[in-house]
């Protein structure tokens, strides 16, 4: 089914979004009320108006002994005076007789026009409706829409009812209105822009925390810490409980299957142990064949059970070690284990020391597989250096060991990355280091690489995942 929304995934999107989408409704419709309940006051002010100009007609209007009308006294605003000034009045008979005038009177400020029209429904439903007033919008002299008011009153001394009409020009009233709606307009777009900003804020202050806790399992994930610690809102605070009690289940998982593991490597061992003194201390082709078979199945055990030990801990969230130090140790134990028979000169070289995003155990592994095999190849000069993760990439690190022996050609040096290939059978071993190496940088996100190291010998280049 095709859906008809499409609704942002992010929380603050939406949140955003929603009381945006919200206020700006409240806005609209709070604006249309208030400038229409603007308009119509504006009007009923004006009907008040022209109500006080029918009373003081009425009251002033009187009819002589001999039946003319005459007002007593005008209505004192001076705009009744002055020609096309959008306040008018005048009075009129219900039903002109023969010979009567259409207009009894009128004020000034009509000047030679028409007389004021009657309202909406004509004089039938002012007839209908004497002694109330009706208010209509008509067109009224001199091209003005004017508001009318008209009343019927039948006065004392008169034969027939007597029409009082008051009008007023629109336009002032319209464009008053016109002006208050502008300036509500404005007023309601700066406000909707003070409370979308409000609206950001708040929306950022309250999932603040949100965009903490992301950070706090990111430095999780990268090494920098072990559990989310800190205190956190109410809401959160389960979230971080279940996460916490996520990664203590995945550390106890993975302890559990080393445990598990070195049980199976002694469990293993101990039978292939027992074949091969056996076999050894017989003759014959039989013997050799099982001595030979078990040694591979002894070396097949040990490859493959490190293997599951460092991808279980390659798994581990948390896990931080610092190079330098473990170069140090290395650089140290081999000289003393090689200083012996030879003159090996290991150096570490000064610079940046990177914290690896691993376990110091697989650190050790890989660097010490390196180290060892540049001892053993090499002329007697080891160097072992730190790049900096910035040239080589974000959170990346590089240990680069180094020797000054014979090296390899490019053709053998991806050959030399397979397991179980030994390119010197004189030197002891199963050909497993650099394959081992290798699998153990891919586990963790890296690599490694073998080139031409300016000593003369082999560089190898260790890549791996970094850590603030």
């Amino acid at each position: 089914m095709t859906r008809v929304l499409a609704f942002p995934r992010s929380l603050a999107a939406r949140l955003v979004l929603g009381a945006v989408a919200w206020s700006l409704l409240i806005l609209l419709v709070g604006g249309v009320f208030l400038s229409n309940q603007y308009r119509a006051s504006v009007m009923r002010s004006l009907d008040a108006d022209l109500q006080i100009v029918l009373d003081s007609l009425i009251a002033a209007a009187d009819v002589r002994a001999d039946g003319v009308l005459e007002l007593e006294q005008t209505p004192n605003d001076s705009r009744f005076l002055r020609a096309s000034s959008g306040r008018y009045w005048q009075i009129a008979p219900l039903a002109p007789q023969a010979g009567t005038p259409d207009v009894l009177l009128k004020s000034a400020s009509l000047w030679d026009e028409p007389p004021l029209p009657w309202p909406n429904g004509g004089a039938e439903a002012l007839a209908a409706h004497r002694g109330s007033t009706h208010f209509s919008n008509v067109a009224g002299p001199f091209d003005q829409q004017v508001r009318l008011a008209a009343q019927v009153v039948q006065l004392a001394g008169a034969q027939t009812p007597v029409t009082f009409f008051a009008a007023a020009d629109r336009a002032p009233a319209l464009a008053d209105a016109a002006r208050f709606t502008t300036t509500l307009v404005i007023a309601l777009v700066v406000l909707a822009a003070g409370l979308i900003a409000m609206v950001v804020l708040q929306v950022g202050v309250g999932l603040a925390p949100l965009n903490r806790l992301r950070g706090d399992v990111a430095d999780v994930r990268r090494g920098k810490r072990a559990r989310l610690d800190g205190e956190y809102p109410t809401e959160v605070a389960p979230l971080t409980d279940e996460l916490n009690a996520l990664l203590d289940h995945n550390r106890a998982v993975v302890e559990r299957a080393r445990t598990h593991v070195g049980n199976l490597a002694h469990a293993l061992k101990t039978p292939i142990a027992v074949l091969l003194n056996e076999a050894r201390e017989q003759s014959g082709p039989l013997a050799d064949l099982v001595t030979r078979q078990a040694d591979a199945m002894s070396h097949n055990v040990d490859h493959y059970l490190q293997r599951a030990q460092a991808a279980a801990r390659a798994e581990t969230m948390g896990a931080r070690s610092e190079v330098r130090p473990v170069l140090d140790d290395i650089a140290r134990t081999l000289e003393r284990l090689y200083g012996r028979s030879r003159d090996i000169d290991i150096l570490v070289a000064p610079g940046p020391s990177p914290v690896f995003r691993g376990e110091r155990q697989d650190l050790e592994e890989m660097a010490g597989n390196l180290m060892e095999n540049a001892c053993k190849y090499g002329g007697g000069t080891v160097r072992a250096s730190l790049r900096e993760p910035q040239a080589v990439g974000a959170r990346r690190l590089e240990i680069v060991i180094e020797d000054d022996g014979p090296g390899l050609p490019p053709e053998a040096r991806d050959f030399a990355l397979q397991r179980g290939v030994r390119l010197d059978e004189t030197a002891p071993g199963q050909g497993l280091g650099l394959s081992i190496v290798a699998e153990l940088a891919r586990l963790y996100g890296g690599d490694l690489r073998l080139g031409e190291s300016p000593l003369g010998g082999l560089e190898a280049t260790l890549s791996l995942p970094a850590t603030d």
